[in-house]
């Protein structure tokens, strides 16, 4: 690895398990201390064991709660210092038909994704302007640049962090921080894995998504390699909506 965020800390939300663990272990091998935070206590302090006292931490996070926030944020910089890597990656889905879904379930799916979103860069945020600048890598997904069927609470969600990453990259500029979001295809982990096939008939590369296809682009966007690059969507989905790929008849 080239150790391109040597010395730098980052706080990942939802980071036990899944895409979060793979952006963690990406940045220790770059050279980062890196913060997990999540709900799932055990998983998320083995990931921490596993990475090394030296390198990660485990804090119990509430993404919809901002006091969760404020005590997680104490702990990141008690241990390692000023964050200057923000991942918002803590996401839920609910599935189902809108007539079928209820105002409690579409509203816990706005909760986490933007919600938490919001808090993790109100209450974060202060951190990197305390570091001199940084980055925030919003995740989003695909369904944050199309409609799709029977998940309609995460795709108003997914939209939001777009938009909300937009006026955050417009306010955060003057201090130095960069903010972008990334829309995931699908990709294959522990929370996809029973779901239909991960090649959709669409999909131009004819492989499925693996979350370090994903940790390579916010490896990518943590570092100053992407010093020139902000307010932008970065789309990991295998060309999947590309267009139609049949000739026009």
């Amino acid at each position: 690895m080239t150790q391109r965020l040597l010395g730098k800390t980052a706080f990942i939300s939802g980071g036990a398990r899944g895409l979060g663990a793979s952006h963690a272990r990406r940045f220790v091998q770059e050279g980062a201390r890196v913060v997990i935070g999540d709900l799932l206590d055990s998983e998320g302090e083995a990931l921490a064991a596993e990475l090394g006292a030296e390198n990660a931490r485990y804090v119990h996070l509430d993404v919809t709660e901002e006091s969760s926030w404020v005590a997680a944020r104490a702990a990141a910089e008690a241990a390692f210092g000023p964050v200057s890597i923000l991942v918002n990656n803590a996401g839920i889905q609910k599935l189902g038909p809108i007539t079928d879904t209820s105002l409690e379930d579409f509203d816990a799916v706005i909760q986490v994704n933007v919600h938490g979103t919001f808090l993790g860069t109100k209450v974060i945020g202060p951190s990197l302007i305390q570091a001199g600048g940084g980055s925030i890598i919003n995740v989003s997904s695909i369904a944050g640049l199309i409609g799709l069927p029977n998940t309609a609470g995460y795709v108003a969600a997914k939209w939001a962090v777009r938009g909300f990453t937009k006026a955050s990259a417009l306010e955060l500029a003057p201090h130095g921080i960069r903010v972008n979001s990334i829309h995931p295809g699908r990709i294959v982990t522990e929370l996809t894995a029973g779901l239909n096939s991960p090649i959709r008939p669409n999909q131009l590369i004819k492989e499925p998504g693996r979350p370090a296809d994903i940790s390579n682009l916010v490896a990518f966007l943590a570092s100053e390699e992407s010093r020139f690059s902000t307010g932008v969507e970065f789309i990991v989905d295998g060309g999947r909506y590309v267009g139609e790929s049949d000739p026009v008849s």
